[in-house]
């Protein structure tokens, strides 16, 4: 079946990372009260089901166990509130903004300038940045009102003065993910020079094949 035209739930990758932190943690023996319905719950917590962020099943189970959090709080439902409109601003108002001029310029390419795709290149990086990041802040704001606590998942990429210190910034659940479950795994950089540079090769390489099934993410 030619990829292009595989049908895929919506979601599958994250909820299938989860699904594998949650055997890991279960074989670690992290999960000692983990039951079928604390399974489902993580797995089907709906904010965060379709691109995410990432969470540790512990971390998750320790807050959907705790008593004292299963009582109302105002605080949690202004501050979730506040983040979810935050999010819903720059994903509306910003990134399809945004992603008005990079439509139009993908729909004329034989129009365009060359200054017409730098700035097509800026706007680009700003809806992707806005989208993602919109979503993860409305699927965080949706927990915090809730009574979950979950990290951000962006922390001004933008603003890093390294590629290392952006993949530290940038979706950081996911890179997270990949380093306590690719990289860590095969050795990290516990074993030598060249080791180290194939443990970094494996996990890139899973990382972009996770962002699409073409040749353009390989």
């Amino acid at each position: 079946v030619p990829l292009q035209y595989l049908v895929l739930p919506l979601g599958i990758s994250f909820y299938t990372f989860q699904q594998i932190a949650w055997l890991v943690a279960v074989q670690r023996g992290e999960l000692e009260d983990g039951g079928l319905l604390d399974y489902l719950v993580y797995i089907l917590y709906f904010p965060k089901i379709l691109m995410g962020p990432l969470t540790e099943p512990s971390e998750f189970l320790a807050q959907l166990n705790d008593e004292s959090l299963k009582k109302w709080n105002w605080e949690n439902l202004v501050s979730g509130l506040k983040l979810f409109s935050f999010g819903l601003f720059k994903k509306l108002l910003l990134a399809d903004t945004f992603a008005k001029a990079v439509s139009w310029g993908f729909g004329s390419i034989s129009e365009t300038t060359s200054m017409d795709w730098i700035l097509i290149m800026l706007c680009y990086t700003f809806q992707i940045y806005f989208d993602f990041s919109g979503y993860s802040d409305m699927a965080i704001g949706m927990g915090r009102m809730f009574g979950f606590h979950f990290r951000e998942n962006f922390l001004h990429p933008y603003a890093a003065t390294s590629v290392r210190d952006f993949w530290r910034r940038w979706h950081i659940s996911l890179s997270t993910w990949f380093r306590d479950y690719v990289y860590i795994p095969l050795g990290g950089n516990r074993h030598g020079i060249v080791r180290t540079c194939l443990c970094l090769f494996t996990t890139m390489l899973a990382a972009g094949i996770w962002h699409g099934s073409t040749w353009m993410f390989l």
